[in-house]
């Protein structure tokens, strides 16, 4: 698996992290937020399924590889055990899309109430506090456009599970990273080469324009609706939402909506609303990365020396979502 690149030295503390059952819970939550569940090719094609166990471990070793220091990289592992079933997609039910915060706030109860966790956070003198918010922590996230190990992990990620990209890519784009401080004085993953920083942003553009994608944005809102009426009918609890994928997918395969679903295969835009059809206008958070490089006079966005990736960017960001969105 590509994760290995990322740490040959995983400290036994997170392996054993991330087998409690409030973590392995994240092995049935997929990446791509429920869309993976669609027929739609964009999702089906990728060689293997993206966890966000997988993630977060991934996470956690870039941490640990650019930093040494438990506590971040114990932060990132359980930055996602609140994440809800369909991730991002109960952001949309929640209507905050645009900022996707309305699920992080659970992350402090999640990890207060799994005894195992807490036992090993006590053993090696780890308090709740210090790891239930890894923004504190600048390798560990930070601002757009700014690189941290959570947006680097699951570019990669997707471009090896997504995107078919071999091991050796990965590998020598991450080798070439190193840390050093950015123009806010804090600590940032910076690329020590102009090419292999370009070829992450060419990545990392491709990324961004999957997620906002006219298929992304309408089955994350699509099946958003789906989860609301469940869950205003009874089908599905609030709590069931922290349940696995598998587990609340059983909840909703009798109901048609969720066969309607799985079996959307592409997804057209108009001008203007169709009235006799699911068609829906969708806004879309535009994630992007500008990352640092190395120069003889210190450390610049690439955005501020590759004329052709400032304008690659700022064409992804003038991308306009003034159009409704329908299942052919």
């Amino acid at each position: 698996m590509y994760t290995s690149i990322y740490s040959l030295d995983m400290p036994a503390l997170l392996e054993k992290l991330a087998n409690p059952p409030a973590m392995q819970r994240l092995s049935d939550v997929g990446m791509h937020c429920g869309c993976e569940y669609s027929n739609i090719p964009l999702y089906r094609q990728s060689r293997c399924p993206y966890s966000r166990l997988v993630h977060s471990i991934g996470v956690a070793n870039i941490i640990w590889h650019f930093t040494n220091d438990i506590t971040q990289a114990v932060a990132g592992l359980l930055h996602d055990i609140a994440t809800p079933v369909f991730a991002h997609t109960i952001d949309f039910m929640n209507n905050d899309h645009m900022t996707q915060e309305s699920t992080e706030d659970k992350t402090f109860s999640f990890i207060a109430n799994s005894q195992e966790i807490r036992l090993l956070l006590d053993k090696n003198s780890i308090q709740i506090d210090d790891v239930c918010d890894y923004h504190r922590y600048p390798i560990a996230d930070n601002d757009t456009p700014m690189l941290s190990a959570d947006r680097l992990e699951y570019t990669l990620g997707n471009g090896y599970i997504t995107y078919n990209m071999n091991l050796n890519q990965i590998e020598e784009i991450y080798a070439d990273l190193t840390v050093t401080e950015n123009e806010h004085g804090t600590a940032e993953l910076c690329f020590r080469s102009a090419h292999l920083a370009k070829q992450f942003v060419v990545l990392s553009l491709r990324n961004s324009r999957f997620y906002v994608s006219n298929e992304d944005r309408f089955l994350m809102q699509y099946l958003a609706d789906i989860i609301r009426r469940s869950i205003d009918t009874g089908v599905l609890s609030h709590s069931d939402l922290f349940l696995t994928e598998s587990e609340v997918i059983a909840k909703l395969k009798p109901y048609a909506t969720w066969h309607n679903f799985t079996q959307i295969s592409a997804v057209a835009a108009s001008k203007s609303q169709i009235n006799d059809r699911y068609c829906v206008m969708v806004n879309a958070k535009k994630r992007y990365i500008d990352p640092l490089i190395l120069t003889s006079d210190g450390a610049k966005r690439i955005t501020t020396i590759d004329a052709d990736m400032k304008n690659e960017i700022d064409a992804f960001l003038r991308t306009d979502f003034n159009e409704w969105l329908y299942a052919l």
